[in-house]
């Protein structure tokens, strides 16, 4: 399962379900893509189908691991990764490197376990309003759910995750 960043920052505002699945399709990715985000309707933990879960490693857009599955994302110490494996953007720019997302901080809205904090997931990721409040975690910190509490107003990393894995007919 791929797990990749949308091209752009974005604030509390944003159709990000929507932008993953149009950058996956511009990259000529053919699997469907779902942010890696709580929403109104769904926990960060269950966006990946339960068959997914896993038996499948989550890595970024070369391949290299970042977590031996889905599951361990979960697994309450806010997802730990080695942060010398990069995370790249759909057109291949590590965004812990590069100065297109001068915050190192992704929007996520959940809590360790992947469970949706309404209160602080942007009232359901649209408002970009100075007063609400979104729930995110810097990458330095080396967890993708790391428990920090930010304005919706700033513009972060949104990660993508790929949440069906189709293996390749011609294969």
């Amino acid at each position: 399962l791929h797990l990749v960043a949308l091209n752009f920052p974005l604030t509390g505002d944003m159709r990000a379900d929507f932008q993953c699945f149009r950058q996956a399709q511009l990259t000529g990715l053919t699997s469907t893509y779902r942010a890696f985000l709580s929403s109104h309707l769904q926990d960060l933990a269950t966006v990946v189908r339960k068959k997914d879960r896993h038996h499948l490693p989550v890595v970024n857009l070369q391949g290299e691991t970042l977590f031996s599955n889905w599951e361990s994302i979960f697994d309450g110490n806010g997802g730990q990764f080695n942060i010398h494996v990069p995370i790249y953007s759909f057109d291949g720019r590590n965004v812990m490197t590069d100065s297109s997302w001068p915050q190192k901080i992704i929007w996520h809205g959940s809590t360790a376990n992947g469970i949706r904090l309404v209160s602080n997931y942007c009232e359901a990721w649209h408002t970009a309003d100075m007063g609400a409040m979104g729930q995110a975690s810097p990458l330095n910190t080396g967890k993708l759910l790391d428990q920090k509490v930010y304005s919706c107003n700033n513009q972060f990393i949104v990660l993508c995750i790929e949440n069906s894995f189709v293996s390749d007919p011609q294969g």
